[in-house]
């Protein structure tokens, strides 16, 4: 919630941060002159962008509980200020957090319902005498004393009523996103059941490329639907056209500058036809897509169990690479590559405007190279993008919002799980179980995506 809220990137003034540390009287000393200094500069609606910013961005803790008290006193009817207040529950310093749910109950701040609800779970029961829970702490007490301030109530039932009363809104909003039909029909159903997942071999060949991460190992899986084809331009235009400036369907961390979620190839006629994979798009870009198309980006293992069906194979048409199946390296270039000594050689010729000239088929093509399932090109013609870290294995939950991808590039939570290889890869990372990665903000005209749906 802080991230959302307009003052949290105000820049602090330099008199505002000059805290003494040289002993304890005199940094309570300074750090009252700078609480005194904030209740006279704050105290008219002028003053909440500066309260919110010391309540959110301030090093010193007792800055922050300060600013909290003072948005409290003098702005707790501005909804700017509530939410600054709301959000402070959640101060990584415990005295910040408590000093917000003390205000809270104070004032009876509603806006901070759903940030206590996180705390004590909704619904809440703790006013139930029957209700067995772990040892009360300074936070739980204090959150359970707002809430029954702000709904007036210790009945059991009549807090419940009012909980289910404050969220119905929310609850239907929930209600009807969950609900949203798939909006697309060109699907394939993955039934439910085990399959082979990985490979035994770890071997790269002439490109020495690692393979070694994905062992060989049994997986279940429940049944969903996945895209047949990737998602093409045409697709994605009639995203663009009707949801992608809405903010409806973004990640809460997606990059400001990706609001608009325009491909970054978009008018680039080897790319842009629109029967052809949509690309130079970035993780997030594909999760709001997928969001609006009532789908999710795939797991990776949702990923290889379309592309090989149970029996392990690994390519989608079976064990033995057939280059008449897929669109990779030596198609688009129409030169043939033995290792990874040519193949670098080959891709430094690539140009922006015309080399390779033709480097990606249409979505539909290549039907010889279908999955068991009858998906189409889960091999080449672009990297598939996954919902899974390439590190971790689990879905991707990443908080980068505002800082610059030179800031967290080394960081592994940034890296998700490309798979199916490219119109630029050699048959090594055409299989079914090569694992490739990409950090979460780049774009790539290698890379496109398809999405998956709820099995009805």
């Amino acid at each position: 919630m802080v991230g959302n809220l307009p003052s949290a990137t105000v820049e602090l003034s330099p008199e505002f941060l000059e805290v003494d540390h040289s002993d304890d009287a005199r940094y309570w000393a300074s750090v009252e002159a700078v609480v005194d200094l904030a209740d006279r500069r704050g105290r008219d609606r002028a003053g909440i962008p500066l309260l919110i910013g010391l309540a959110v961005k301030h090093p010193q803790w007792p800055v922050r509980a300060a600013a909290v008290r003072l948005l409290a006193a003098h702005h707790r009817d501005d909804a700017t200020a509530a939410a600054a207040v709301a959000a402070a529950t959640h101060d990584p310093v415990d005295w910040v957090a408590f000093t917000a749910l003390k205000v809270v109950t104070e004032h009876r701040i509603r806006a901070a319902v759903p940030d206590m609800i996180r705390i004590s779970g909704w619904p809440s029961n703790f006013a139930r005498d029957d209700y067995a829970r772990k040892p009360v702490g300074c936070g739980a007490a204090f959150t359970k004393r707002a809430l029954l301030a702000i709904f007036g109530t210790r009945d059991p039932q009549e807090l419940r009523r009012l909980e289910d009363e404050y969220f119905t809104d929310m609850r239907a909003r929930v209600a009807a996103h969950a609900r949203r039909p798939r909006l697309n029909d060109d699907v394939v159903l993955v039934p439910a059941g085990p399959f082979l997942a990985g490979t035994a071999s770890s071997a790269g060949g002439p490109f020495r490329m690692k393979q070694g991460d994905n062992p060989l190992r049994a997986e279940t899986l429940p049944a969903f639907h996945i895209d047949r084809t990737t998602v093409t331009n045409a697709r994605y235009a009639e995203f663009l056209d009707k949801a992608s400036d809405t903010g409806e369907y973004d990640h809460p961390d997606q990059p400001e500058e990706r609001r608009h979620h325009q491909p970054a190839h978009w008018h680039d006629a080897r790319f842009n036809e629109p029967g052809m994979p949509v690309v130079g798009l970035d993780w997030y870009d594909a999760w709001a897509f997928a969001n609006w198309a009532g789908g999710t980006l795939p797991s990776e293992l949702q990923w290889e169990k379309a592309a090989r069906g149970t029996d392990g194979r690994a390519y989608p048409w079976g064990d033995s690479f057939e280059p008449d199946r897929v669109n990779y390296v030596e198609r688009s270039y129409g030169r043939p590559v033995a290792d990874l000594d040519e193949l670098e050689a080959l891709l430094v010729t690539t140009t922006p405007d015309d080399t390779p000239p033709h480097p990606v088929l249409a979505s539909d093509s290549l039907p010889t190279g279908a999955s068991p399932y009858g998906v189409l090109q889960m091999s080449g013609n672009v990297w598939e993008l996954t919902r899974t870290n390439y590190y971790t294995g689990e879905d991707m939950d990443p908080f980068f919002k505002g800082r610059h991808p030179m800031e967290f590039m080394n960081r592994k939570e940034a890296f998700h799980v490309l798979r199916g290889g490219t119109w630029t890869s050699p048959p090594v990372c055409l299989t079914t179980f090569y694992r490739g990665k990409d950090l979460i903000t780049d774009l790539h005209n290698e890379v496109g995506f398809r999405c998956v749906y709820e099995a009805q």
